[in-house]
């Protein structure tokens, strides 16, 4: 049994350089390796590079990294999911999600037992670096139990408050259509004294990149119950 020891080892012969691959580690080997296209000693583009704690990064993910199972990037597949911690909706009169990437396409706000103190309806409002947007809002939401009665909204997206008092479980997907330009799509149960479902809808261009959501309401309720969460994705 033979072993062969190299810093760097060339894969491919064309005369092309750009055609073949080496793979190599520093002279002074710190625990990193590379793979990059074109001859040892001479190569033309770093393809991808592991460092000593395995985190790959390189051009061949667009500045994706994968540590471990996790993959944080926009440009993997699609990017991947994210989910943030769930928050109590038991006081106050607004709960706020800040910190959204840049990349993301799509944010779905989860909706836990949620409830307010009084007959206001939910709203989910979309922010930017400046703060909360609260206009220009095409939002409608209908409730459907023994009859159907809607509600519309320029203020965020509307999610019905069913027999008095709000009370939602559900989900709402706020999707990117085209660049800062965000539709909304959710369905909901109430169950209350009278089992309803809810459902939600709209679109709304914000001033600029979408980085931080808002639950609030359509008047100045409390929350009282329950918990609100969301998870986004590229």
């Amino acid at each position: 049994m033979s072993l062969l020891k190299s810093n760097s080892v060339q894969i491919g012969q064309s005369a092309t350089a750009t055609q073949n691959f080496t793979l190599s580690v520093p002279s002074s080997p710190d625990g990193t390796i590379k793979l990059a296209r074109g001859n040892s000693g001479a190569t033309t583009a770093d393809v991808l590079s592991i460092n000593a704690s395995g985190v790959i990064t390189g051009s061949t993910f667009s500045g994706a990294t994968i540590s471990g199972s996790t993959i944080t990037s926009s440009t993997v597949d699609g990017g991947t999911i994210t989910s943030a911690t769930a928050q109590a909706s038991t006081s106050g009169t607004a709960i706020d999600f800040t910190g959204i990437p840049s990349w993301v396409k799509r944010v779905t706000v989860m909706l836990n037992e949620v409830s307010l103190s009084s007959t206001s309806h939910i709203l989910i409002q979309l922010g930017i670096s400046s703060g909360i947007e609260n206009t220009s809002y095409k939002s409608q939401s209908s409730v459907i139990n023994t009859a159907v009665a809607t509600i519309n909204s320029t203020s965020g997206f509307v999610v019905y408050a069913a027999s008095g008092a709000a009370s939602a479980s559900g989900s709402m997907a706020i999707s990117s259509m085209t660049g800062n330009l965000w539709a909304s799509a959710g369905g909901y149960a109430h169950l209350g004294t009278t089992a309803s479902a809810i459902v939600s809808g709209g679109v709304k261009q914000l001033g600029g990149v979408l980085d931080r959501i808002r639950i609030t309401s359509t008047g100045a309720d409390t929350f009282d119950a329950g918990s609100i969460n969301i998870m986004y994705e590229g």
